[in-house]
This record gives C-alpha cells, structure tokens and sequence, in this order.
C-alpha cells in the first residue's frame, strides 16, 4: 500500500455476482476444440514457478477468495508491495509482505496460519487479510460501477483503493490522479503477466464452419444476436452472448492480427481481431466485457489462440462474453459462421 493508501487499505476486485444478465436463456451449447482430456489453461492460472514455494499455498488461497482477484493478481501485488519481503517495514510504516499499516491491520487480519497470533510479518496472515481486502474493495466497486459512482477499469479501481484508499477513489470518481497510484496499477498490471501462465495456442477452424468457436466450454445463450436494444447506438443487438463464469479462456476465432486491445466504456475490456477476407469482403471478429486481455494491438494471432478471459467489464450485466463478427464492416449473425445455426 502506497503512502496515501495508508487512511483506508482496501481490498478489490469484484467479488461479481453470477447473474447472466436481464436476457432470456437458449439451450445449452458445447464447444468443441479441447480433446477429450485437455483442460484449456485458465487465464489467470497462476505460474508456480515464479512464487517462493513456501507462499504458494497461501496465494492460491488468498487468489480464490472471489472471482475478479485471481492468485496471479495477488502475487503481483505482493511482489509490487514488498519484493516478497515477510520482515519488510516502509518508510512510512507499513508492514509485512502486503504491506499493512498498523491502523489498518485490525480490521483485516487474523490468525489464517494457526499460530496463535495476528501478525501482519506472518506470510499467512498477510496474504489472506489481503485477499480479504481486494475481495472487499471488488465487490464494493463493482457497486459504484454499476451506480454510476466511478467509472474504468475494475481492476484498476480495486488496486488503487488498496493504495490510496476506497474514499480517494469514490471522490475522484475512478482512479485518482495521484503519481504514486498510477505508478502502482501500471506496475502490479505488468507483473500480473509474469505469474499468469501463457495461454493455450494453436488449431484450425473446423471443418464445415468458417470461423472456430471463441469458447471450448459449456455455455448458455444469454442473448441472441438481433433482438432490438433500443439503448444501443445501432437498435438492436450486434452480437451473442455467452454466458460463463469470469476468468473462462477466450480464443481467437481465425488466425489474424490484433486491431485492438484495451478499454471501451460500453464493451469493457475489449479485443478486435483482422481475419482474412471471405467473399472479397473484410472479417472482423470482437471479444468484449473480458476480465484480462492476453494480446496486445498488433499482435498476430493463430487460429484457437488464447486472447483473454470472459469477465463482466463495461456496460455489462453479468459474467458473459459478448462475441461479434462483421463482414465487409457490417455487423452479421455470428452463429452461421460458427455453426450454431
């Protein structure tokens, strides 16, 4: 926790309730593209590797508190906070690997590891109680989201109330403009990549279909492509929704480039992918309201290739992914191209 952080330590992201939106539900439909016995790797799977084998089962822990902070979310903040340093004290006193400060440290710590005490220099107590914190803070975000309260990023609400506090954020009305917390956000939303395991890659779009599934999971339509939203800026819907749990792998649909990767107000976390033309006509598929973005603009993607993760981002419901193609620019019925219809 930064130095402005230390009137309110707050523990984010959002604890999102599985509710799939005011949208009516379609048969269940299964994706194929894993074999039988793969598992697809999880965006946000934490890489082992890189956590000191003695903290590594407290941030599993700490990292499925809540579905918006993921284990790798939490050691990136750890590492961001202290180094991995149990005995560290800031400057401005805050303590341990989560950096607590003595006045905060009451209200979340407890005795997680059994020994008797509650002690922010022991690692299980520490990463537990900040676990705690984000989970609170996501939970409390995703509100003033939602209210209209504060806008951006969950995440990047989540972290800067652990840093500058939860009231800095709401009287700024998102992410305070303070150096020190936009420092910390950019820097732990870095780190997240070296604990998050690369993603799964490569395939071929199946036979008989024009583009492969950006699911390889179960899930419901929660609303179809067409149906008139007299809110949206085109009067009617431009896309499928998916129902799925935040954090489920998203893939690109084609091989192709990446036109877009970032920040959308209305779709969230939001990723456009360049496919090869069909019918002379350009493809373009869109991967919205995603948790985690695992490509960047530029980037050249493979067919079946990790892109993301579903999430609950923008002007969003409930945990979905919201998947569009458009032809020759046009908005266009993605079931067809994916062979749902």
């Amino acid at each position: 926790m930064g130095a402005s952080a230390k009137v309110g330590i707050g523990c984010a992201t959002a604890l999102i309730v599985g509710l799939i939106g005011s949208f009516f539900l379609l048969p269940v439909i299964i994706f194929g593209g894993a074999g039988k016995d793969e598992a697809p790797v999880l965006v946000g799977e934490l890489n082992s590797d890189q956590v000191p084998a003695i903290y590594l089962p407290w941030v599993l822990k700490a990292g499925a508190m809540c579905d918006e902070i993921p284990p790798a979310l939490i050691a990136a903040q750890i590492e961001q906070e202290s180094g991995w340093g149990p005995d560290r004290v800031s400057p401005v006193g805050a303590q341990g690997l989560s950096q607590f400060m003595p006045g905060t440290w009451p209200s979340w710590g407890r005795d997680d590891d059994g020994n008797g005490r509650v002690n922010p220099f022991d690692p299980g107590d520490a990463i537990m109680a900040q676990g705690r914190y984000d989970c609170f803070y996501a939970k409390q975000m995703a509100g003033h989201l939602k209210a209209g309260r504060v806008e951006g990023p969950l995440i990047d609400l989540v972290l800067a109330s652990y840093n500058a506090g939860g009231g800095a954020v709401l009287d700024a009305g998102g992410v305070p403009n303070f150096t020190e917390t936009l420092n910390y956000i950019t820097s732990i939303n870095a780190l997240t990549a070296k604990y998050t395991k690369a993603l799964a890659g490569g395939g071929a779009v199946p036979a008989g279909k024009r583009l492969a599934s950006p699911l390889r999971v179960t899930a419901l339509i929660t609303s179809p492509y067409g149906g008139k939203r007299p809110s949206s800026a085109y009067g009617y819907h431009t896309g499928i929704d998916f129902g799925t749990a935040v954090g489920t792998p998203v893939y690109s649909a084609d091989a192709g480039t990446v036109t877009f990767a970032g920040w959308n107000s209305a779709y969230g976390n939001r990723i456009v992918v360049r496919h090869r033309q069909r019918d002379g006509k350009s493809v373009e598929t869109t991967y919205n309201h995603l948790f985690s973005l695992g490509v960047a603009k530029g980037t050249t993607v493979g067919v079946g290739q990790g892109i993301g993760a579903t999430g609950n981002t923008g002007n969003s419901t409930g945990p979905h992914l919201h998947f569009e193609v458009k032809h020759g620019g046009e908005f266009t019925d993605p079931g067809p191209w994916i062979g749902l219809n």
